[in-house]
């Protein structure tokens, strides 16, 4: 099984966005590799969350690149305008996208990289026919719409099941996103069965020290816990 660096992307869904500067240059102090920005429309999923402006925003005061992931509808007409505001990696739901090999060629396009999302009940077959096309998979490991929700145990087989599919399709420089649930106590589990790139929120900016708690979450993923969380 193919192994890829870890990287972090600490979701500001779960920031405090009357401090959003200061809680994200914390976590890029603690280590972050991305910023992950999650977009809701209340249609796609039962939430509405934020947009293109937060994102230009982000883009002016962050070092690291932005890690956009559209839980929207129709994600094609807003792809252009997304990249245009400065997202990094665009991130699409496969079953938003009827189209998705169109979706994909789209987002590299205009400038980004490409990423596909699969929900708790999508199964990994469902990319069999795009997996040698993508540039990231991003396997769900909640429901998505809410944060701080509790991490899905059988999402570990599916990221097996997708690091074998990635693997088997001539794409193993392809890492595997996972986003849900992701703590000190889950990092580790998901990170052996495969991910190389965790979205945390509640995790980080939930604590209060993004940098401390990003530092300490790196550590739990690689199994080398601080001193401090040994009990």
């Amino acid at each position: 099984m193919t192994r890829l660096p870890l990287q972090l992307s600490p979701s500001i869904l779960a920031s405090d966005f009357t401090r959003l500067g200061d809680e994200v240059a914390g976590a890029e102090r603690g280590g972050a590799d991305f910023i992950h920005v999650d977009v809701m429309d209340g249609h796609f999923v039962p939430n509405i969350s934020i947009g293109i402006p937060v994102v230009a925003s982000l883009k002016r005061v962050v070092r690291v690149p932005l890690d956009v992931h559209l839980m929207i509808e129709s994600p094609d007409r807003y792809i252009e305008a997304f990249v245009h505001a400065g997202a990094a990696i665009v991130i699409v739901h496969v079953e938003a996208c009827p189209h998705l090999h169109r979706t994909i060629q789209l987002i590299k396009h205009v400038g980004a990289k490409a990423g596909v999302a699969l929900n708790p009940a999508t199964p990994v077959h469902s990319l069999e026919e795009i997996a040698g096309d993508v540039d990231q998979v991003l396997v769900m490991t909640v429901n998505p719409g809410f944060g701080g929700q509790t991490f899905i145990p059988r999402s570990e087989s599916k990221v097996r099941a997708m690091r074998e599919l990635l693997d088997r399709s001539g794409n193993p420089s392809c890492p595997i996103e996972v986003d849900g649930g992701i703590d000190l106590t889950t990092a580790a589990r998901i990170v052996t069965a495969g991910a190389s790139i965790l979205v945390a929120g509640s995790a980080i900016f939930g604590t209060g020290n993004p940098e401390k708690a990003t530092r300490e979450l790196r550590a739990a993923a690689l199994g080398n816990p601080a001193p401090a969380l040994r009990q």
